[in-house]
């Protein structure tokens, strides 16, 4: 199958490039907590999500922003505040998440229906 290209990215198929931006252990897990909380904070984020470091919180928050999923919002004050939240774009992720949720708690249940 020839390979597509859309924008700078070469990518397989559209799958792949939504993988790209949404791939990996923590960005559907972030992107979840931020569906179902609008804003959190750092810590907040953190805290919600289970075995997460804060490298990898901020590395993923990071590209995040970088993909126009999330706002970071910084306040100017000591201690520094800062708060995360999705764009619209972001937002229109919610059918994927919510159907991965969805799958994941079939999922956990058939293995203990195995057990």
């Amino acid at each position: 199958m020839a390979q597509e290209k859309y924008g700078n990215h070469p990518y397989g198929c559209s799958v792949e490039a939504t993988l790209s931006v949404i791939g990996g252990r923590w960005k559907p897990v972030i992107t979840f907590n931020l569906l179902h909380n609008d804003i959190l904070r750092f810590g907040e984020l953190k805290k919600a999500i289970n075995g997460i470091t804060q490298r990898m919180l901020t590395n993923q928050l990071r590209e995040l922003e970088r993909d126009k999923i999330v706002i970071r919002k910084v306040y100017a004050e000591v201690p520094p505040c800062v708060e995360y939240s999705l764009t619209d774009y972001g937002c229109s992720l919610e059918p994927i998440v919510v159907a991965m949720r969805n799958w994941g708690a079939d999922h956990m249940n058939m293995k203990c229906d195995e057990s």
